[in-house]
């Protein structure tokens, strides 16, 4: 009898593997100029974000630059009772509405665009995604400081503040 693959290094071809998680790109333009250049945007439901999105957006066209814009998906994306019914229906639905609003806000945009909705920490994967297309800059929406916000702060640091201590591109932060 052969050995159980629990059994087996990690390195072995036969050794068990986490499944690997959907992330594909959910939606894209074809640009009607090419695009020289790339700026990664992050977007949320947040309003800073649509601001971010619309500042990329117009620095884009200055640069000739195609857009990656980049949602990590989180709880936030889901209703909060997870015993409902329809609760990933509600958040498939979510999900949509965010790819739409970007859809809308970039139908006219000449330098191409994508929409990812990927999975993980949303630092990591803008900087994956920055790293990975050679990106000029990262542009994400700040909610802003104040009062209001400490909390948020005290709890986890802003997906700005850990790129900007840990990405090695510029990052633009764009506030409401």
């Amino acid at each position: 009898m052969g050995t159980p693959s629990s059994d087996l290094p990690p390195s072995h071809p036969d050794a068990p593997t986490a499944p690997a998680r959907a992330e594909a790109v959910q939606q894209s333009s074809q640009p009607s100029n090419p695009a020289p250049a790339v700026l990664v945007v992050g977007f949320n439901r947040h309003p800073a974000s649509l601001s971010a999105l619309t500042t990329a957006a117009e620095l884009g066209r200055r640069l000739a630059a195609e857009l990656r814009v980049i949602h990590a998906i989180d709880l936030s994306d889901y209703p909060e009772d997870i015993d409902r019914g329809d609760w990933e229906d509600k958040g498939q639905e979510a999900l949509q509405q965010e790819q739409d609003t970007v859809a809308h806000q970039l139908a006219d945009y000449e330098y191409g665009w994508s929409y990812a909705a990927l999975h993980g920490d949303p630092a990591s994967a803008l900087s994956r995604v920055a790293d990975e297309s050679d990106a000029l800059m990262i542009v994400v929406g700040s909610r802003g400081e104040g009062w209001h916000h400490l909390v948020d702060r005290i709890a986890s640091s802003s997906v700005s503040h850990r790129l900007i201590e840990r990405s090695g591109r510029p990052v633009l932060v764009v506030c409401q």
